[in-house]
């Protein structure tokens, strides 16, 4: 079966995370799939295949005769879907030798525009999977899931040389929580790559310092009638600290290793406004900085609205899993090898959000992330190519040879 193959069974399954949930995983729903894949796995040989109780799979192929004492290699993926788009009833549309235009998305009314999208014209010539404008496509990260188990089925079957190979599919990876429960040493594997990256061919062993700002702002509600010098509109403080961020560091405003304050949610009313902050940057220095500007802005509303007027408290997400993957940058160069070994020029870039990996790094499994030939992630727009797919197959491949060798 090839991998495309795979991936279109598993998007028909329903497996959008909730983070509104405490529960583990967040829907039970990611189960669904879970246990598919369990069933999958043991078809393939995979004896150990298993599902645990937090919705996490696991399972492993043992390194053939010879290849005991190689590396044991780590293949994650995440099993569910971002809250961005409806990830119920995804109906796939198939594009054999698409020619590099404007794709009508069903009848949705939505339209996959090259002008909007120009890398969309070297896919010319392959076969593209695009959604039928209703719901995202699941590429992110089903796609991953289909490569390492076309990748794993084709070793076995082939007789490839290998050394141990630990498969790892994660739930709740969209809402921040994929390794939360991820049973590192269980695992067995000695370093790991998350397929969870974007085109095929590339490779990322970067990502931002993550953390969360929630402000709280407090007003004081009156009738209108009589509100002169006593209504403090909680909104207008919310709006006015909002405006005291810098305006050109925002999701919209910046690329690259630039980082953001992002306003990605807000909620209130004369009394109260909450307002939540996903704060971003690669540099640690710059990212502390980011994390002291939103509470020196609240120190001068305060002293304008008086004391309590605004609260922020920053939490921490996650961290730039660099400084863990310096340290052993073979497994870059492994990555860059089976990239160019299958006829791509590699794209080294850092990736603008956190996967699994750029935790599990700081949880003692090293592990940069591999693109999966996806674009558009987390909206109607997400496609995907039969040919990428395959190539994110034979990468997966050549590293396993690499190891053996």
């Amino acid at each position: 079966m090839k991998a495309y193959e795979r991936f279109l069974e598993y998007v028909a399954v329903w497996t959008t995370s909730d983070e509104n949930s405490d529960t583990v995983p967040s829907a039970a729903r990611e189960l669904d799939l879970a246990k598919k894949l369990v069933e999958e796995m043991k078809g393939l040989g995979i004896e150990d295949a298993r599902v645990d109780d937090k919705g996490y799979v696991y399972g492993s192929v043992p390194a053939t005769p010879g290849c005991e004492d190689k590396a044991a290699l780590g293949l994650i993926a995440h099993m569910d879907t971002a809250m961005d788009a409806s990830g119920k009833d995804i109906k796939p549309q198939l594009i054999k030798n698409y020619d590099g235009g404007d794709v009508v998305l069903g009848t949705s009314g939505n339209v996959l525009s090259a002008a909007e999208f120009p890398h969309l014209a070297g896919l010319k010539g392959r076969t593209l999977i695009t959604t039928d404008g209703t719901t995202l496509l699941g590429a992110d990260d089903k796609a991953g899931i289909a490569e390492i188990l076309t990748a794993v089925d084709e070793i076995i079957k082939e007789g490839l040389p290998h050394g141990k190979i630990c498969i790892g599919f994660t739930p709740d990876e969209e809402i921040g929580r994929g390794s939360d429960h991820f049973d590192v040493e269980g695992f067995g594997a000695d370093y790991a790559y998350t397929l969870d990256g974007d085109a095929e061919g590339e490779i990322q062993y970067e990502n931002f310092n993550a953390s969360t700002g929630f402000v709280t702002c407090h007003g004081v509600s009156v009738h209108t009638g009589s509100a002169k010098d006593i209504m403090v509109n909680s909104q207008t403080i919310a709006t006015e600290f909002h405006q005291m961020l810098p305006v050109d560091e925002r999701p919209e405003t910046t690329e690259g290793y630039e980082g953001f304050y992002h306003l990605n949610a807000m909620s209130g009313n004369v009394t109260t406004t909450n307002m939540k902050y996903l704060i971003r940057d690669f540099d640690k220095e710059n990212f502390d900085k980011r994390a002291e500007k939103m509470q020196e802005i609240a120190e001068v509303l305060n002293q304008k609205y008086g004391e309590g007027s605004v609260e922020v408290k920053v939490t921490e997400s996650y961290r730039n899993m660099r400084e863990k993957i310096e340290p052993c940058m073979e497994l870059v160069d492994m990555a860059l090898a089976a990239i160019k070994n299958v006829g791509l020029e590699p794209v080294v870039e850092p990736i603008r959000g956190g996967t699994d990996g750029a935790r599990l790094s700081f949880m003692g499994l090293p592990c940069p992330n591999l693109g999966t030939g996806g674009h558009a992630f987390h909206g109607v727009f997400e496609h995907i190519t039969v040919e990428g797919m395959d190539l994110g197959v034979e990468i997966v491949k050549d590293i396993v040879r690499q190891i053996a060798e």
